[in-house]
Parts: C-alpha cells; sequence; structure tokens
C-alpha cells in the first residue's frame, strides 16, 4: 500500500507542477508532513542533498523520500510517479504545439503560469528559510529572538549573502558555489563557531 501511494503522491505532483522542481517543493512539504513520512528538518537536509547532487532536483527530490519511505522499490515507485506525467504531457504538447503556439488561450495560459511559478518559488523560499533559521520552522516570538541571536542565524545569513554576490556579480559557478558553501559549514561546525 505505501508503494502506490508513494507512486500516486507523486504522480500528482508530477501531473500538476510547473515550473520545475523548486515550484514543487510546496508539494513535497505537505504531502510529506500530512502522511508522516518525515519532519520538516529532516525534508530541509533532503533538499540540501537533492540540490548538491548531480541530475534534476526534483527526480533527485523524488527519489530521496521514495527511499527513506519505502526502500529501494519506495524510490522507484516515487520517481516513477514522478517522471509519469510530464513524460505523457511532453510527447501530446510535441505533437500539437506547432498548430496552438500562436493561441491566445495558450499564451494567456502560459502567463499566468510563469505568475504562479515565482509566487511558489517565493512560497519555498520562506518556508525553507524559516525552517533553517528559525528552529524547525517555529514561529514564536522568544523562538524567533532567541534564533537571531544565535551564530547559526547569522552564520546562514551571512552565507547566503556571500553566495548570492557571488553568483549574481561574479557569475561563480554553481557547483563551486555548493561546494564553497559545504566547506564553510564545515569549517564552521568543525571549529565550534556554530553548532550542527
Amino acid at each position: 500500500m505505501t508503494y502506490l501511494i508513494l507512486f500516486l503522491e507523486f504522480f500528482k505532483m508530477g501531473a500538476l507542477t510547473f515550473g520545475g522542481g523548486y515550484a514543487m517543493i510546496p508539494f513535497v512539504e505537505e504531502t510529506v508532513i500530512s502522511h508522516h513520512w518525515m519532519t520538516m528538518p529532516q525534508l530541509v537536509d533532503f533538499i540540501a542533498v537533492s540540490e548538491s547532487t548531480p541530475g534534476a532536483f526534483a527526480v533527485n527530490i523524488s527519489t530521496y523520500v521514495g527511499s527513506e519511505v519505502g526502500g529501494l522499490f519506495g524510490s522507484f515507485c516515487a520517481t516513477l510517479g514522478l517522471v509519469l506525467p510530464p513524460f505523457i504531457v511532453i510527447l501530446i504538447i510535441a505533437r500539437c504545439y506547432e498548430k496552438f503556439k500562436e493561441s491566445i488561450i495558450v499564451k494567456g495560459a502560459m502567463l499566468g503560469l510563469k505568475s504562479t511559478v515565482v509566487g511558489l518559488i517565493g512560497a519555498t523560499v520562506i518556508s525553507v528559510g524559516v525552517s533553517v533559521l528559525f528552529q524547525n520552522g517555529q514561529d514564536q516570538w522568544s523562538i524567533i529572538r532567541s534564533s537571531v541571536s544565535s551564530a547559526n542565524f547569522w552564520f546562514s545569513i551571512g552565507v547566503f549573502a556571500a553566495m548570492l554576490f557571488l553568483l549574481l556579480y561574479k557569475k561563480l559557478n554553481p557547483i563551486l558555489i555548493i561546494v564553497i558553501s559545504a566547506a564553510l559549514g564545515i569549517i564552521a561546525g568543525y571549529t565550534g563557531l556554530i553548532s550542527v
């Protein structure tokens, strides 16, 4: 039964997620939390691992979640569920695109979808950011005050700002950004600057 649920949940995500892997994170979050498959901090760790390993982010996260829930066959079911709908849709679109690409309806739908994708990615940034910066996503003011005064908070903000600068202004390769970020985290954790 678990395998069928994994397949169906990720099939639903694959069918309804527009905009790539990051736009899918709110759906993944809702699914894994509602099924009690993992906690938000575990999901954030899975997101970090999925982002820093080779391959498409959406496929990586579905494979990791499936593996956590149902082992090797669980990862197969989740991944197949995720990739099957877009595969089918792309086959259909490839056959029909030339006929409909100038349609006002298609252009309007694409404009609406682009805006929604930006909103989904923004929601992901807030959700994951709160979880990373404010102790498991709790939003009580006392937790926020203690988090803001912690070294982990300021370290995370500093690394975020530095990597954003390197990405936007120095056009550093994203792989190098990931390596630098991991190295900074290891050094900070090893030296006791932050608690991991």
